[in-house]
């Protein structure tokens, strides 16, 4: 993996960061109802590979983008990344024991809370971008920066990703279609997150730009879970922090199912060049996006 030698340091503070931020920024276990605000906080905080977060404020650093709106992007577009997880945890969609290896939070809460603990982060991180002041001082970003996260999120994205997912346990997917799930499911929250980070800007991106940066949020989409499918067939749960095996168990449709290992980890790296051919069109400075498309496509090594 070839990336900028001060990379690891870049992402640790980022991370730290972030990290901060949401413990910050939720509501503390102590405020009522602190059972909810418990569960949220249990989801959300101390693991996590925070790659959306870290895609948004990588792609804020092309624009100059200021720190305090895009911690707040960021956060937000963490809230619904781990929103979609206490949901797909659930005993009726993926019913999954383990999360970021830990309880997950319908184990740790029950179901009742669960549900509500996922439906409390989603409200919150519109709010987190309807609210903060940073982004106020440029009231025409508040508007497309709740759009984008709204769509991604939506039934056009990330809910319908799910819900293709969830049918193709009975109708396994031909590999198109696969790629068409996935560029919801995983792909649009990705998608969200390099849009978003660029939108925060004091002036958006020419067209030229935002369309070869669209094509690489999609690859990176892509990208990102045939790396997940190969890991979910080659590693362990310690390693993976959530169980192994689950997509074989299930009998879904993954890049590796219908490809084979060999074939799949080929996919990963088309997947990876054609993105970093994609960024080499910018006129802007990627190198941030380089080391994450890099960082994200070596886990399956």
């Amino acid at each position: 993996m070839t990336v900028s030698p001060d990379f690891a340091d870049w992402m640790r503070e980022q991370r730290t960061a972030m990290e901060y931020f949401l413990d910050r920024q939720l509501p503390a276990p102590n405020v009522a109802p602190t059972r909810l605000h418990e569960a949220m906080r249990h989801a959300t905080l101390g693991g996590g590979k925070r790659i959306r977060a870290l895609l948004a404020l990588a792609a804020g650093e092309l624009v100059d983008a200021p720190r305090a709106r895009l911690l707040c992007v960021a956060g937000s577009l963490e809230l619904i990344h781990t929103y979609s997880l206490i949901h797909d945890d659930l005993p009726c969609m993926d019913n999954d024991v383990l999360r970021r290896g830990k309880p997950t939070c319908h184990i740790q809460f029950g179901e009742a809370t669960a549900l509500l603990a996922g439906d409390a982060l989603q409200s919150l991180a519109f709010q987190w971008l309807a609210e903060e002041s940073e982004t106020q001082r440029q009231p025409g970003q508040i508007i497309p920066l709740i759009h984008l996260l709204a769509v991604a999120s939506g039934s056009r994205g990330m809910a319908g990703g799910q819900a293709i997912d969830l049918e193709s346990t009975t109708t396994p997917l031909p590999l198109p279609e696969l790629e068409i799930m996935h560029l919801k499911k995983t792909g649009a929250l990705i998608r969200a997150a390099i849009l978003m980070g660029a939108h925060c800007g004091s002036a958006p991106l020419e067209a030229a730009d935002l369309q070869p940066l669209t094509h690489f949020a999609n690859r990176v989409g892509l990208l990102f879970q045939v790396v997940d499918d190969i890991l979910d067939a080659t590693m362990d749960t310690v390693t993976l922090g959530k169980t192994a095996g689950k997509d074989d168990e299930h009998q879904k449709a993954t890049y590796v199912t219908l490809l084979g290992l060999g074939p799949a980890r080929e996919r990963a790296e088309e997947l990876e060049q054609e993105a970093l051919r994609t960024l080499a069109r910018l006129p802007l400075a990627t190198q941030r996006l380089e080391d994450l498309t890099r960082f994200v496509s070596a886990r399956h090594h």
